[in-house]
């Protein structure tokens, strides 16, 4: 049986052909534009991220995109003068990133890996991890940050993309019908509603584990912010279902 990441991976493939948001690589004119101090960067899927969480320059600086891939947030910090890595384990999604790195005329080191395992980068090596979200397709979170505090240098910057629980509580927007936590693979239900959908294989996480797990980690939180899906019921309602944080390798 295949390991449910790998499943999630296909079907991130799947939904990019289908033109997904978060897989369409920015323009030639973004690019270009970020070169020219113009550029945002999105954690969450509607607030733009404070550019003060960030050095005022990236220029030199060793940044990791940590699942990440897609070719959107990536070409901009390399467009900033940052030396970049990604890692992702959608094939499409590191073919994004390669393709507008060939385009654009810089180097990046695209990886294709799975970030429940090890990742494939010495102690010490990153000053920032650009982590967007993903953990939600993925059961434990606690190892990935005890994997970007090690590959992380004395103080270099985490940010994340976080969802909170609540998306996974309804089915409709509009009626609770699921307990917490989500967990498909201990809820033969649950993997029925994800499967029928064809929304992969998806987890719901605390705040305890986002948040206390960074924290057991060794980062110290320095930032937060809160978000909503962008659209449907809940964003309508200004329901809170995704967190943004800034946390610092002391």
């Amino acid at each position: 049986m295949k390991k449910y990441t790998e499943l999630n991976a296909a079907t991130i493939d799947e939904w990019n052909k289908e033109g997904w948001e978060w897989g369409i690589p920015i323009s030639h004119e973004e690019f270009c534009r970020a070169k020219d101090g113009e550029w945002k960067i999105l954690l969450t899927p509607t607030k733009v991220m404070p550019r003060t969480w960030f050095p005022e320059s990236l220029i030199g600086l060793k940044v990791l995109g940590l699942a990440s891939g897609g070719g959107q947030q990536i070409p901009v910090f390399s467009a900033l003068g940052a030396n970049c890595s990604v890692l992702d384990y959608s094939p499409s999604q590191i073919k994004s990133e390669l393709d507008v790195a060939r385009r654009e005329g810089y180097d990046v080191e695209a990886i294709r890996g799975d970030m429940t395992e090890r990742l494939p980068f010495p102690d010490g090596c990153f000053d920032i991890i650009f982590h967007p979200v993903s953990n939600c397709y993925i059961r434990e979170v606690a190892h990935v940050f005890c994997e970007c505090y090690r590959v992380l240098k004395r103080g270099g910057i985490l940010v994340c993309g976080l969802d909170n629980g609540i998306n996974y509580i309804t089915d409709d927007e509009k009626t609770i019908t699921n307990s917490l936590p989500f967990d498909p693979l201990e809820n033969e239900e649950y993997m029925s509603k994800l499967e029928e959908s064809g929304d992969g294989i998806q987890f719901s996480h605390t705040m305890e584990e986002q948040i206390g797990c960074q924290l057991e980690a060794g980062f110290r939180l320095t930032h937060i912010y809160e978000d909503t899906n962008g659209e449907g019921r809940l964003h309508e309602l200004n329901i809170p279902t995704f967190i943004a944080t800034r946390a610092i390798k002391e």
